[in-house]
């Protein structure tokens, strides 16, 4: 069940480790990886609109969902 639970939850993850990562990466080289963290904000900068973030981001989500739904 945990595993599932990575699954279904990957893109909340995604935008958690995105900041650490972040964080740990600037404090050891003092560059950046990402634009802006969390990594939506890194898109915003790519000059992505938000409506294609937010449809992108929920379509992964519920394809996410329906692959963790089919694993139980």
């Amino acid at each position: 069940m945990p595993l599932i639970l990575i699954i279904i939850a990957l893109v909340p993850l995604v935008e958690t480790l995105s900041v650490l990562i972040q964080v740990v990466f600037y404090k050891k080289t003092g560059k950046r990886i990402f634009k802006m963290t969390p990594i939506h904000h890194h898109f915003e900068l790519c000059n992505w609109k938000e409506n294609k973030i937010v449809s992108v981001f929920s379509i992964a989500t519920l394809l996410l969902c329906i692959i963790g739904l089919y694993a139980i």
